[in-house]
């Protein structure tokens, strides 16, 4: 893995790099090969002394992401690595119990990229953009994906249609499901 640390309002020391990559290298474990990912770890400390950490691996078949804020860094990471562990067992579970017939689960997981772009504009500003390759799958595995990277929406493409469609969270918990015609 080759990791990115970077530190807002705080100096990466030797150390904090050392423990950060000992602790996501942990996670290698869960895969069948090793894993060539880049690994962004943004590492910020408020006023309040409180640290947050965010970690973003994005790989071929998933994006795992996650984000703590606690009042010691080092806590914070081992957090952290907790969150992304149970993400990548419950992804591996769910994935293998529903499509454990299928040859190849690659066609089915999205991968994104996303671009930090700032256009000028009066009222109507956009901040940032993402694109990301539409994937068959079906509304299960949408929501799945959804979670997992902590956004409130999903765009996919529907297997069984062939339509773009998107799974959203309601108010309620519950979800919903937008159907293009």
């Amino acid at each position: 893995m080759n990791y990115n640390i970077r530190g807002e309002n705080i100096e990466v020391t030797p150390a904090i790099r050392e423990y950060v990559e000992k602790k996501v290298a942990k996670l290698e474990r869960y895969f069948t090969e090793s894993p060539n990912a880049n690994v962004n770890v943004n590492l910020k400390v408020y006023q309040d002394k409180k640290s947050k950490v965010e970690i973003t691996i994005p790989m071929k078949d998933l994006v795992l992401r996650a984000e703590e804020l606690h009042e010691d860094m080092y806590a914070a990471i081992d957090l952290i690595t907790d969150k992304l562990e149970r993400q990548i067992r419950k992804h591996k579970t769910k994935v293998n119990r529903k499509f454990r017939d299928k040859e190849s689960l690659k066609d089915f997981v999205p991968i994104f990229t996303e671009v930090e772009q700032v256009e000028e504009d009066e009222d109507l500003e956009v901040v940032r953009t993402k694109s990301f390759d539409l994937k068959p799958m079906d509304s299960e595995e949408a929501i799945l994906q959804m979670n997992m990277l902590g956004h409130s929406f999903y765009v996919f493409t529907n297997a069984e249609t062939n339509q773009t469609n998107v799974v959203y969270k309601r108010n309620d918990g519950r979800y919903g499901l937008i159907e293009a015609q």
